[in-house]
């Protein structure tokens, strides 16, 4: 008689099948910013921990979800979430209250009844190179891809707009010191000696606000020997690569734009999606460059040279702004164009936090326009 063996289970490296283990709140927060630093956020947006349950609080199960809605709640809470990842914040208006009467007041009574907290990147994925924005352009095959609006790096410079260098000798430098030390918003101020045609003087270096530089400017020029000496530098934040609002793409091939409306559908898995032919413009004419935004693109598409504008949703007027210069526009519905990302988030959050939590994708989720 043969033996019978057990059934083979998947194991880990050392023999042992994988155990995933809990994080903190506090840390799992931290490692979402190390993810998509809320500082790549626009400036009006909401973003972040929304909503925290009091401390400890412990996360096994993350929820994904592009739009959390009352029906989205209520499948966290039968998932037993700890932490739902809305896309969208639920919290952007502020909250005068929190009661049972409005439906996002009862989003935050729900989570915090059952010890949910909500957290919401938004603009922060649309501005990173691993992003919603980069993930749409996956829909038009091979292409190179730049940010309309690149982002700065938000941490330098540390502080100031303007930088001001000027020399001063011994005569002059500890009654200009001395007044330049009573202007607000001054910064890094350093001096260093220096030989300047052939006499030892002070350069004298600082950081100001634009405010501050009036001030600075003010004081020099009563003085002509350290107003001529005086230079004036503008602060610029360098850019950070492939980082930043929207998408402008170069196809590698180009395509006929019935072709392009075919593969946008197909990434979307959506059946169909509106369009407008620009002026001059057919079925058959060819699209080479695509200019992109998740959600609603009007504003970070605007004045834009492209065969193509591909977004959610732009308000009437600027489609017919975009169809008057020759531009064709797709138009997918706002979530459609984000809602996909959710599954390649997925596995790049299991990566990022080393497969310590589960992670899920909400199945209720869904835009709420459809065709009748």
């Amino acid at each position: 008689m043969p033996l019978l063996r057990p059934p083979l289970h998947r194991v880990c490296a050392l023999g042992r099948p994988p155990v995933r283990a809990l994080m903190n709140l506090r840390e799992l927060v931290s490692a979402l910013n190390d993810f998509a630093s809320p500082a790549l956020a626009e400036s009006w947006d909401n973003v972040g921990l929304l909503v925290e349950p009091s401390p400890p609080h412990t996360v096994n199960t993350l929820f994904l979800t592009n739009d959390l809605t009352e029906e989205v709640m209520e499948e966290a809470v039968q998932k037993k979430a700890d932490l739902v990842l809305s896309y969208h914040p639920p919290i952007f208006a502020p909250l005068k209250r929190v009661t049972w009467k409005t439906w996002k007041e009862r989003l935050v009574v729900r989570a915090l009844e059952n010890r949910i907290g909500i957290y919401s990147p938004h603009t922060a994925y649309d501005a990173i190179p691993h992003g919603v924005n980069n993930w749409l352009t996956k829909g038009l095959g091979t292409c190179t891809s730049v940010p309309l609006h690149p982002s700065t790096a938000p941490s330098s410079p540390a502080e100031g707009t303007h930088r001001v260098e000027f020399c001063a000798d011994a005569e002059h430098l500890d009654a200009v010191l001395s007044k330049i030390k009573d202007i607000p918003e001054i910064s890094c101020l350093t001096t260093l000696p220096v030989r300047v045609e052939g006499e030892e003087q002070t350069r004298v270096s600082l950081n100001c606000s634009q405010k501050a530089l009036l001030e600075v400017v003010a004081l020099l020029s009563q003085n002509s020997l350290l107003y001529h000496k005086t230079e004036i530098l503008l602060l610029q934040k360098p850019l950070l690569p492939h980082t930043g609002m929207g998408r402008l793409c170069t196809l590698s091939e180009p395509l006929s734009l019935s072709d392009t409306v075919e593969r946008i559908k197909g990434h979307l898995g959506l059946p169909h999606v509106r369009l407008a032919l620009g002026a001059g413009r057919t079925l058959e004419s060819p699209v080479k460059k695509v200019a992109l935004c998740a959600g609603s693109g009007s504003s970070v598409l605007k004045g834009t040279e492209a065969d193509v504008y591909l977004t959610g949703e732009m308000s009437h007027h600027d489609v017919l702004d975009a169809v008057a210069n020759g531009i064709s526009v797709i138009l997918c519905e706002h979530s459609n164009t984000e809602r996909g990302f959710l599954s390649e988030l997925r596995e790049a959050l299991t990566i990022h936090l080393q497969n310590k939590i589960n992670i899920i994708v909400s199945e209720k989720d869904r835009d709420p326009l459809q065709v009748a």
